[in-house]
């Protein structure tokens, strides 16, 4: 395939390919709004509609007990050619405050070379560059069908917490039989600076209870000769974290997957300015976490525990001078790959436990199963195969990075038995999830390239 023709094909269709986002961006398909559900749906009619006229001979609405999900299937030529399973969402978040945006959030607005709207980079955007380049990859090659089996799955609930997205991959497993899935929901270092993302954290949850009296007690007649809950709870939460900044819960640390020394040298040509960072994160005055890591190794790659909110006793104006008769407090641990989410949360309880003194009594509570984290080897065919289609598309070295967020990619992952391959052009400034959320439609077209690269090289890469 010669990139020029790519390219041409590309520039030539981009008027068209915009105007049918914007179409789509103008659907408000907030998934997390009861008020929004019929937008949702109308959503993936149009796209399911859109995708048959990009000529996918399979395209479905796929129903949930909640909202509905579109896959399409293209097969490849070659019947004994690998498949490829695309994963994005087509629900939005909600858009207050709406006196912060620049232009109506459902009117997508063309800026310069940015496309404003909700949903115009997380993730309509990224998925709606797949159909460009699907279209850029057969007109230049020639072909009637792409070299692989590509197979779409658009969700409509990641933004709500795909309640139903495990069940819906279980039921259709058979349909997403895959050799490899490609995410577009991330984003990349910068504009300039090209990169992979490689995996995402995971996320456990619990909240702790210590009761101490059945009531709360004057201090001066009993402070001092009964246990105090508050206090309990105060020592119990300074010793989740050791002098280096590890997590004391025995086994914590057995299931995480090092960095490899080669990860670790790509994460640190990345131009990462510390003191900016620092300034972005609320103006904090230093950096701090578990010892012997970098700032990006901790957010990206390393596991963690994170008081979220503690309570208990006299909170209102004025003192009141009692032992509370109980604590209260929200942990969060963000998992590294390799550690599972239920795992963890059993490790805090018995730690919880341990540690209660005599006297009080503990209760943890555990809101959900947590998310599970996933992670793809650089060295692995299908990541090598995306860095080369980027590599053709940004004509300079793509580096690598991983997110600190979480989402549904681990249930992709052990469900369909599969390897991720992270390939997005979303970028941090994007103002995902806020007001003027945006995409810088050179990347977005960008994109478009790489994705018209990445299925002759996975093509061979997967076989």
């Amino acid at each position: 395939m010669q990139v020029n023709d790519v390219v041409a094909y590309i520039q030539a269709d981009r008027d068209r390919f915009l105007a049918d986002l914007k179409e789509w961006l103008a659907i408000p398909s907030i998934s997390g709004d009861p008020a929004h559900a019929d937008d949702v749906r109308t959503s993936a009619g149009w796209l399911a509609e859109y995708l048959r006229g990009q000529g996918f001979p399979t395209v479905e609405v796929w129903e949930t007990p909640g909202l509905p999900a579109v896959f399409a299937e293209w097969p490849a030529e070659d019947p004994g050619a690998p498949s490829v399973v695309v994963y994005g969402h087509h629900d939005v978040q909600p858009v207050e405050p709406l006196e912060e945006w620049e232009t109506e959030p459902f009117k997508p607005l063309e800026k310069g070379d940015r496309l404003i709207g909700r949903g115009a980079s997380d993730d309509k955007g990224q998925v709606f560059f797949h159909t460009l380049g699907i279209r850029a990859g057969l007109a230049a090659s020639g072909r009637q069908a792409p070299p692989v089996t590509i197979k779409l799955l658009v969700e409509g609930e990641e933004e709500s917490g795909s309640a139903h997205f495990a069940e819906l991959l279980r039921t259709h497993r058979d349909r997403l039989a895959c050799d490899a899935v490609v995410i577009s929901d991330t984003t990349m270092w910068s504009a300039d600076v090209p990169s992979m993302c490689t995996g995402m954290r995971g996320l456990a949850e619990a909240e702790v209870t210590l009761r101490g009296p059945e009531s709360d007690l004057h201090s001066g007649s009993f402070g001092g000769a009964v246990p105090n809950p508050l206090h309990a709870m105060a020592s119990l939460l300074a010793a989740l974290h050791d002098d280096d900044g590890r997590v004391t819960l025995p086994g914590f640390y057995d299931d995480v997957v090092p960095l490899t020394d080669e990860e670790r040298e790509l994460f640190a040509r990345l131009p990462f300015d510390e003191a900016e960072w620092l300034r972005t994160a609320g103006n904090s005055r230093a950096a701090h976490g578990e010892k012997g890591y970098t700032t990006l190794e901790r957010v990206w790659a390393r596991p963690t525990a994170e008081i979220n909110g503690m309570w208990g006793g006299h909170t209102g104006p004025g003192g009141k001078t009692i032992v509370p008769r109980e604590a209260h407090a929200k942990i969060s641990f963000r998992l590294a790959a390799g550690q599972d989410p239920r795992k963890v949360q059993e490790q805090f309880r018995e730690w919880v436990a341990e540690r209660t003194p005599a006297g009080v009594e503990a209760e943890v509570r555990t809101p959900h199963g947590g998310v599970r984290p996933c992670f793809s080897p650089i060295d692995s065919p299908g990541v090598k195969a995306a860095r080369r289609a980027m590599e053709r598309a940004f004509g300079t070295d793509v580096l690598f990075t991983r997110e600190g967020g979480s989402g549904p990619e681990a249930d992709l992952a052990d469900i369909l038995d599969a390897p991720l391959v992270f390939v997005a052009v979303g970028l941090d400034g994007d103002r995902i999830h806020a007001p003027n959320e945006k995409v810088e439609i050179p990347l977005l077209l960008k994109g478009a390239e790489a994705a018209a690269y990445l299925w002759e090289e996975l093509a061979t890469a997967l076989r």
